[in-house]
């Protein structure tokens, strides 16, 4: 399989974060309207036996990742009270600092949000805002809104400093979907738009560029970092030295599955991106997970009992600086 490097610009606000198991989703869908059901099927035979046809990651700001979650005790100590609080805020780590030493090492050289922005956009600010869009439904009978179903409502909105690209990291199977098809796919989607409130213009972004890439591996690599969410279970990991937070994905059908009547899937449970895992026999791979769902696991709406979830996230190799006493 090929690791390939997605540059994507966003063009609008969005309603969903660029997560990867959610913009797999939403591929799926894509390939299907261009090219079928049968074609569908056939890419995502042998999903849940670890053979996925494409591995989709987290969206991060071009050449950043987000800082690993590491805990404080594996972290270089602070003394100092205003630079705690700074390092608290550090959100992004360049992604040349992961082949250049350890983690904790290359900890320090994160940059805040704010540097970021300024880094890559020239402009002062953040990188993202959340900011409330208020809605209504009007009553065509009273010519007003009202109570219930047409109740005023917010929702909330994610908006990105002008210019600014972000990139994620897709793994593929080229045997079985190829690169300018996997191109068309995401193209159609970033004109359609991600996400939710699509269909009232957000999520809109344009493809910049997408080619293979070849990290940087540190020379004593003994650990991945993941590049979106995933589920880790029975994967020969060392759970001493594995950190990453949990979280509940309340998955939706998208696209006409959101028709049916049944637009909920059942829930999983995921490690967030960041996450990092360290294997009790290290060697390189590009992914790391299981494919979730099929048979009707996840899905009880009509003509959707073969829906699976993205539980797979690409990698990158890090180095966990384990001491002797801690490896005992």
């Amino acid at each position: 399989m090929q690791t390939l490097l997605l540059t994507l610009q966003p063009h609008t606000a969005f309603g969903t974060p660029l997560l990867g198991d959610t913009l797999f989703g939403q591929l799926c869908w894509a390939l299907r309207n261009r090219h079928g059901e049968t074609r569908l099927q056939s890419l995502l035979a042998g999903y849940t036996e670890g053979q996925p046809f494409a591995v989709v990651g987290d969206a991060s700001p071009q050449g950043f990742v987000l800082k690993p979650q590491l805990p404080a005790n594996w972290l270089p100590v602070i003394t100092d009270p205003t630079q705690r609080k700074a390092a608290k805020r550090q959100r992004w780590l360049p992604v040349t600092a992961l082949g250049q030493g350890t983690l904790q090492h290359a900890m320090t050289q994160a940059q805040t949000d704010q540097q970021v922005a300024q880094l890559l956009t020239g402009q002062d600010g953040s990188l993202q805002q959340q900011r409330t869009q208020p809605h209504n439904s009007i009553n065509r009978h009273t010519g007003t809104t009202g109570k219930g179903d047409f109740a005023p409502y917010t929702t909330e909105q994610l908006w990105h400093a002008p210019g600014l690209a972000y990139q994620l990291t897709i793994v593929l199977d080229e045997t079985r979907l190829t690169l300018a098809e996997l191109r068309q796919a995401l193209e159609d989607i970033g004109a359609f738009g991600f996400g939710r409130d699509a269909s009232i213009g957000l999520g809109k972004f344009s493809v910049l560029d997408l080619a293979g890439w070849q990290p940087a591996t540190p020379a004593n690599a003994n650990a991945w970092l993941s590049l979106g969410p995933c589920s880790p279970a029975g994967q020969g990991l060392d759970s001493r030295f594995c950190f990453y937070q949990p979280f509940t994905r309340f998955g939706r059908h998208g696209d006409i599955g959101a028709l049916t009547g049944q637009p909920f899937k059942q829930p999983v449970l995921l490690a967030r991106g960041s996450a990092v895992f360290t294997p009790q026999h290290f060697s390189p791979r590009p992914f790391i997970g299981l494919g979730l769902g099929g048979n009707g696991e996840l899905s009880h709406a009509p003509g959707l009992h073969a829906t699976v979830h993205q539980g797979y996230a690409p990698l990158l190799p890090v180095n966990l600086a384990i001491t002797q006493e801690q490896a005992a």
